[in-house]
């Protein structure tokens, strides 16, 4: 049973952020703490990455583990009521997420998808970024 009305779920569910959530702005800080710049949802890209570092061909999408279903984490359950329809909604989520990043390397990108609760060791962050997109400054574009 939902502790919460159907009408407060609502309203709880309508201030969920698709931009500028916690884990995408602590990403942002340690890349540009290091020197990267980059562009914020570029829409004419599948699925309007998070980060776009264009001179890099590269690009992040920040997933929230219960949204996008992080495998394995505790954050990604499903909630016990209505579980079809939350099944359904996770199931399509999960399919255009692969299906966006299957577009973006067909189009010469190479992603990283960094979840929620990655975000929350700062030096765990620091070096899967630097190792997806090298040295600061550089370039790998030819």
């Amino acid at each position: 049973m939902d502790r919460l009305s159907p009408t407060d779920r609502s309203r709880l569910m309508g201030k969920v952020r698709g931009k500028d959530t916690t884990p995408e702005i602590k990403t942002r800080k340690v890349a540009h703490a290091f020197g990267y710049r980059f562009r914020l949802h570029r829409r004419d890209l599948p699925g309007s990455p998070d980060l776009v570092f264009p001179a890099r061909q590269k690009v992040i999408f920040v997933h929230g583990c219960f949204w996008h279903r992080h495998p394995g984490c505790r954050k990604a359950s499903t909630p016990t009521t209505r579980r079809t329809f939350w099944q359904e909604k996770f199931d399509r989520n999960v399919e255009r997420d692969v299906r966006k990043e299957i577009q973006l390397i067909a189009a010469g990108w190479d992603v990283l998808v960094i979840w929620e609760c990655e975000t929350r060791d700062v030096e765990r962050l620091t070096k899967t970024l630097q190792e997806f997109l090298g040295a600061p400054g550089t370039s790998t574009k030819p």
